[in-house]
């Protein structure tokens, strides 16, 4: 049983690790111009959409299952390559923060967003590392987002991993309707 569990724990890394691989190349060509254009409808700008994939993970691993500060508002408050952190939750109404306002204001520093990101995923392999696979079972309370009870596991499959390799789809899209590449192959 501890070869299965040590199993799922090595292809989460690297699930991970291939994400974040897809992420930052599709983002290496990403100008400040291509970041902030605010396409119309109701999609974020780039480097919003990419803000908000670091900022997930960070809060989800370091804030939620580590039950510390994430990266954002400890060690690298001030850092991370946005001129304002998005909006949080509000516990006092479930659901997701609407970051729409945020997205086509926020002020972009792609290099320094770029140095968190590494951070950020250091600090997920880490986690993942330490982990054994009774952990993934770990109950997570997900009331705060209108979503009620869940695990681990599901939050690194799909608040994580999922919500990376989505994004990352929109961002190549917006790259490709602002004339570029979308993805880096």
């Amino acid at each position: 049983m501890a070869a299965r569990e040590r199993n799922v724990i090595s292809l989460l890394r690297e699930q991970l690790k291939s994400v974040h691989e897809l992420l930052e190349g599709t983002m290496a060509d990403v100008t400040p111009e291509l970041a902030h254009w605010s396409p119309p409808g109701l999609a974020m700008p780039i480097g919003a959409i990419y803000a908000h994939v670091l900022i997930s993970e960070d809060g989800v691993v370091n804030g939620m299952f580590r039950e510390g500060a994430p990266l954002f508002s400890s060690a690298w408050a001030g850092k991370t390559g946005l001129s304002e952190l998005p909006p949080d939750v509000d516990p006092e109404k479930p659901g997701l923060p609407d970051w729409s306002a945020w997205s086509r204001t926020v002020k972009v520093d792609l290099p320094a967003l770029r140095h968190y990101a590494r951070a950020v995923y250091a600090a997920s392999d880490d986690f993942l590392a330490s982990l054994r696979g009774k952990d993934l079972d770990r109950p997570v309370d997900l009331t705060v987002f209108g979503l009620g009870p869940s695990t681990m596991l599901f939050m690194i499959n799909n608040a994580i991993l999922g919500n990376a390799f989505t994004h990352c789809g929109e961002i190549a899209c917006l790259k490709g309707v602002q004339g570029k590449r979308g993805y880096p192959f």
